[in-house]
């Protein structure tokens, strides 16, 4: 019980607003002493003048530091004078290679901003979904544990409610059998449901779990808003996958606009990271906050051979039979 606690003590790592103003200015700096860098590299006219100005500048300080006052205040004026020279060379070098310039910064500014705002829509993390999630060390022993037994059925008509149907299409005949689904799979997500009743007290239940080809192809067919994946494009095909929900007061509970479910759902996701799975609400784009499923390294859907979707229709072909 506490590695239990343990487990759900760390935070998340968001950046705070007060972390992130430091660095929108440090990056607007970077920005201003790059155009200045290229400026000098990419220009000549600049850099000669820049550095024509400089010599100046320092020639006629030197000086006037060893001449009286007088020949210090000539040599200064003359200073001025070829300072704003200078500048105003400098000044029309930079308006006849303003489109140069125009384009480097552009360059600059344009790639990182285009990263930051579209980080939303596609994954740039370099995420592998072959990859297997590691197990927290702590919750590894409870996986090596006793073998934990699926809940009893629930009634049929607590799937038929305008809030489940809403959310999951077809959900009164979505198949929530689960020895369909693979062996390691349904041991984490069985632990899952375990550990969010002990430790939050909340119920769980199953919506769907293996999922057909034909199941799929239809639900597919109803637009991106329920499913991205065709047949055998998804980890449901493979018993890999489930969709579940949350039971209080005698009633399925799934809207994301109830606090107290998108509470839940943020110990949900906690929970199936920690047991190496992966839940859907930290996708970019269509956010499943109800689902998870078990990545394999070199294993993806409608790729290869797989033992557990063999397995899951082996066993889909013996309850047909039953």
């Amino acid at each position: 019980m506490a590695a239990r606690e343990a487990l759900f003590s760390c935070g998340t790592g968001d950046f705070s607003a007060s972390a992130a103003s430091p660095m929108l200015i440090g990056v607007f700096l970077y920005f201003l002493l790059a155009v200045l860098v290229l400026a000098l590299v990419f220009l000549p006219v600049v850099r000669e003048r820049v550095f024509a100005g400089m010599s100046s500048a320092w020639s006629v300080g030197s000086q006037a530091a060893a001449s009286s006052q007088d020949r210090w205040s000539r040599r200064a004026a003359r200073g001025s004078e070829a300072t704003q020279d200078v500048a105003q060379r400098a000044g029309r070098a930079l308006r006849r290679n303003r489109l140069a310039l125009a384009v480097a910064a552009a360059v600059i500014v344009g790639l990182p901003l285009g990263a930051v705002m579209l980080r939303g829509v596609f994954r740039v993390d370099s995420f592998d979904p072959t990859a297997s999630h590691e197990v927290d060390e702590r919750v590894a022993a409870l996986l090596q544990g006793e073998q934990l037994v699926p809940p009893q059925p629930l009634p049929p008509d607590l799937f038929t409610t305008p809030e489940v149907e809403q959310w999951q299409p077809m959900a009164v005949s979505a198949s929530r059998q689960w020895d369909l689904l693979d062996e390691a799979f349904r041991q984490r997500l069985l632990l899952t449901f375990k550990m969010m009743h002990d430790q939050y007290g909340i119920d769980m239940v199953l919506v769907e779990g293996y999922r057909s080809p034909q199941r799929q192809a239809t639900l597919a067919a109803l637009g991106p808003t329920v499913t991205r994946a065709g047949p055998f494009e998804s980890y449901h095909q493979y018993g890999l996958a489930a969709d579940c929900a949350f039971l209080r007061d005698g009633r399925i509970v799934i809207s994301e606009k109830d606090p107290w479910a998108m509470a839940a759902y943020e110990r949900y996701g906690q929970v199936a990271r920690s047991l190496g799975m992966v839940w859907g609400g930290d996708w970019h784009g269509l956010r499943d906050l109800g689902h998870v499923e078990l990545h394999r390294p070199g294993f993806v859907p409608g790729r290869g051979d797989n033992r557990a979707s063999e397995s899951a229709t082996a066993s889909a072909q013996r309850g047909s039979e039953n």
